[in-house]
């Protein structure tokens, strides 16, 4: 089989897989493209924009409305341990592995918030620096770079 022919075989097979993906058109809009029937999913770089600003403030808000119990909670383990209560220890282990995790969805956020950014300044320019590289390549050419 030629590189021509695996080439288009596989186009073909992606191109049935995403056909039968539902559409995420959640006002109506059309404006999210894919589904059955089309060929390319779209994305605009205002949404991602709009979903980075969202992790972005999420991120901000969290120190305050996650971790707004943590200074009772320690008092009240400490107290509880003090009395000789177990349930001191196993609130002061609840605490914080609570902590950790308002952390790991803090540093989630701020993945996300970085990489929806970088990505809808990048995507542009990015998709035309392959499509002018790939004009000047012929399908042999690409082939052997693939090998």
């Amino acid at each position: 089989m030629s590189f021509s022919e695996e080439w288009q075989q596989h186009k073909s097979e992606a191109l049935m897989r995403l056909n039968s993906a539902p559409a995420y058109d959640p006002g109506g809009t059309g404006e999210y493209g894919g589904g059955p029937g089309t060929a390319d999913y779209i994305v605009h770089a205002d949404d991602l924009g709009r979903i980075g600003h969202d992790a972005y403030q999420l991120f901000n808000g969290m120190d305050g409305a996650g971790k707004h119990a943590k200074a009772g909670s320690e008092a009240a383990a400490t107290g509880l341990k003090g009395s000789g209560f177990d349930m001191g220890g196993a609130l002061a282990e609840l605490n914080g592995v609570w902590d950790t995790q308002v952390t790991t969805l803090k540093q989630a956020c701020a993945h996300i918030s970085n990489h929806l950014e970088y990505s809808a300044s990048s995507n542009q320019a990015t998709d035309q620096w392959i499509e002018t590289g790939l004009k000047s390549l012929s399908a042999s050419r690409i082939n052997e770079l693939f090998k």
